[in-house]
């Protein structure tokens, strides 16, 4: 340090003049450049007609919610919309990502385009083509997907590739996609949201047979009966044209005008005992995973009717089960000559169905057979009415898995910090050990060479973990968005997207009332613990250190503050003008992008980074505009930890001379406005052979042991 200290002294004022128009040439480098990331407001009509190249005519936006309807000719392509109508929802810069996303008339994504976006980031780094690449993952996927960004695909969702340095970014426009996607195909009827208990499909239990006659299975359930008497199907015609039409007479009201019995073939117990074992097997065997086999058999009014040979279709009964409908087709009919179960009733019609796959049938669920009935009022006029019987499938005949409670579907923070739960935690733990070493610090500096490793660690672990690997360096930025917050709508749901950013303001709010500002610029910045560690990589292979003369330098601390305040005057105008002039700081450059940007951006922060190598953390001593608002608030804090004697700085010098951020002034005293925390000095004030006045009072303590050693020997 004496050393350094001689090298001061050679430093003459031209030599900092020369340092000082350095910096001002290369903040003319950053400004111009930063004002060239502009994302101005792109028309929406052009980016619909080149989604839908074929389109005749395209609407005006108009419905709630609005949305552009696309036809060629007659026939509707798609729709179009734009998420600020529908789901506004802010992103990281408190504004929202606008998109155009386009669905076609099945509820298909066909794209989505970024319109307008206010984001830091984007703006002055990641290039729109990145964010491109993002929207372009849509197409293909369908407004029922449950979309996530990031991750592996879970059950029930579908995963997409995020954007490194933009995480929150585009979890937002993700969300603002899919649920403007969602209340649009409601809206128009393409989808319906399913809500509740999960119900698996349940299975046939084929391993489960017992030989049983016609009484038994009609008896306990197992085959079930509609059974109409002609009264009730006058009775249900009444106040129609159809009423009189084929009516029965009083004789005949109570005559039967239809029984059928109904069932699930592909039962074990059913379908070997209604039929022969050959007639079975060449019905069941063909069944692939999922269809099953409904039998009818039935006297007077005809299930089948004769529409199936005309046109294919069974249009007498459908099969209902919660929502669905199934009807069937000649081609999933077989016809039945014979029944081998005893005690059987002869039957006019006997048939088979398939039930296909794609209708989902669950087996175990309860399910409706119906029975239309026509009666014709003209040549080609006719009127009809339904009549359904029930069927529940007795639960010794299939496998009905537990239902599946789904999880509350998680709001955007929810969302935010589960992703970012290991993170979260992990920081949580940093802060803990943090605070820890501050609570015993008096007992931890009694031991130089631990708490010098203890800090450099964690040093390490802030640059790699906090600053690289979870981009958490706070910004000058974020204090302007929190005042802009504060005179507006104020809401903890935009500063709660970032749950690392968030967890750091809040250590950086608790230290700065207790300690001051001191603690968080020293050990929780990752742009400043690089820094340190860069010069206690110079330090350790002898590079000559330099420092300004002490006049000069508590001078320049001025600098931060200056620019501290002109940022703040651009933002009460324009907060998106503040964002790009604060790109002073290197910390999107070096943490956030990676170096992966424009070049007047790397030259700033890798001049910034290698300057530590002969002077130690000069942009947070000189140039830091979040160090210098930090620092406003010092004289709140609550402690003062750093103990000093009277000695310190009168006549004692060696605190401030081994200060490697010239903290303490020529006078012994702690700028606690400056100090960045290291312990450093009072890992000296208990250091009895290197604090002067430890050692004077160590002196004249063995002085006086020996004079009274002395004094004994004499007496004696």
């Amino acid at each position: 340090m004496l050393g350094g200290n001689v090298q001061l002294a050679k430093i003459n004022h031209k030599n900092i003049s020369r340092l000082i128009l350095c910096v001002a040439l290369l903040l003319g480098i950053i400004f111009p450049a930063a004002a060239l990331f502009v994302s101005p407001a792109k028309p929406a009509m052009p980016e619909i007609q080149a989604l839908f190249p074929t389109a005749s005519s395209i609407s005006e936006k108009q419905g709630e919610p609005a949305i552009w309807t696309v036809h060629q000719g007659e026939e509707v392509l798609g729709y179009a919309f734009e998420t600020n109508d529908i789901a506004k929802i802010p992103a990281y810069s408190g504004e929202p990502v606008n998109m155009l996303v386009a669905i076609d008339a099945k509820g298909q994504y066909l794209g989505a385009k970024v319109l307008e976006h206010h984001e830091p980031i984007i703006l002055a780094g990641i290039p729109e083509t990145k964010l491109w690449q993002f929207t372009d993952q849509y197409p293909g996927l369908h407004v029922k997907d449950r979309i996530k960004v990031g991750g592996n695909a879970s059950q029930g969702t579908i995963a997409i590739d995020g954007l490194s340095g933009a995480t929150v970014t585009v979890m937002v426009m993700n969300v603002a996609i899919t649920k403007a996607a969602t209340k649009v195909a409601q809206s128009l009827g393409l989808i319906e949201i399913k809500k509740g208990i999960i119900q698996p499909l349940s299975s046939i239990k084929l391993d489960v047979f017992a030989k049983a006659d016609w009484q038994t299975l009609t008896g306990d359930g197992s085959i079930r009966k509609l059974y109409l008497k002609r009264a009730a199907v006058d009775e249900a015609f009444m106040g129609t044209e159809a009423e009189h039409v084929e009516e029965a007479s009083a004789s005949q009201k109570q005559e039967m005008f239809a029984e059928i019995y109904y069932a699930l073939l592909d039962v074990p117990t059913i379908g070997k005992n209604l039929l022969s074992e050959a007639d079975n097997a060449w019905l069941v065997e063909p069944l692939v995973k999922g269809e099953h086999l409904l039998v009818l058999m039935g006297n007077g009014y005809s299930f089948k009717g004769s529409g199936y040979v005309r046109g294919g279709i069974f249009d007498r009964i459908q099969l209902h089960q919660g929502d669905e409908a199934i009807s069937f087709r000649d081609l999933e009919h077989n016809r039945l000559t014979d029944l081998a179960i005893e005690g059987a009733p002869h039957f006019s019609e006997m048939s088979v169905f398939r039930i296909q796959e794609h209708y989902e049938f669950d087996p175990g669920a309860p399910w409706q057979l119906e029975l239309l009935v026509r009666r014709q009022t003209g040549p080609i006029d006719s009127l009809f009415t339904s009549f359904k019987g029930d069927y529940d499938m007795l639960p010794k005949y299939v496998d009905t898995p537990a239902a599946i409670m789904p999880e509350p579907e998680r709001s955007l923070i929810e969302q935010v910090w589960f992703e970012k739960r290991y993170q979260v935690i992990a920081l949580s733990v940093m802060i803990v050990v943090l605070l820890l070493i501050l609570f015993f610090q008096d007992v931890l500096v009694r031991h130089p060479t631990f708490i010098h490793n203890l800090r450099h660690g964690f040093l390490i672990a802030t640059v790699v973990l906090v600053g690289w690997t979870w981009g958490g360096q706070l910004s000058v930025v974020n204090v302007f968005t929190f005042l802009q917050s504060l005179m507006g709508n104020f809401s903890w749901d935009l500063f709660l997207l970032d749950p690392i950013i968030f967890i750091l303001w809040c250590a950086a709010a608790v230290t700065i009332l207790l300690w001051g500002r001191a603690v968080y610029c020293g050990w929780l910045c990752p742009f400043g613990a690089l820094q340190e560690l860069v010069n206690q990589f110079a330090r350790f292979v002898k590079i000559p250190q330099f420092e300004l003369p002490f006049a000069v330098h508590e001078r320049l601390w001025a600098i931060k503050y200056l620019i501290l305040l002109a940022l703040f005057g651009v933002s009460l105008d324009s907060l998106a003008m503040a964002e790009k002039l604060a790109e002073i700081e290197p910390f999107k450059t070096t943490f956030l992008l990676k170096f992966d940007r424009e070049w007047p951006f790397i030259l700033w922060a890798s001049l910034l980074i290698l300057i530590n190598l002969v002077n130690r953390k000069t942009f947070c001593r000189y140039l830091c505009p979040l160090g210098a608002a930090l620092s406003v608030s010092n004289s709140a804090r609550l402690f003062n930890w750093l103990k000093r004697r009277e000695e310190c700085g009168t006549p004692c010098k060696t605190c401030a001379t081994e200060c490697e951020i010239q903290a303490i002034e020529p006078n012994g005293v702690i700028n606690m406005r400056e100090c960045h925390y290291c312990l450093d000095c009072q890992i000296t004030y208990f250091n009895d052979e290197k604090c002067p006045p430890l050692k004077k009072l160590a002196y004249k303590k063995n002085k006086y042991k020996e004079q009274q050693i002395d004094a004994v020997n004499v007496a004696s």
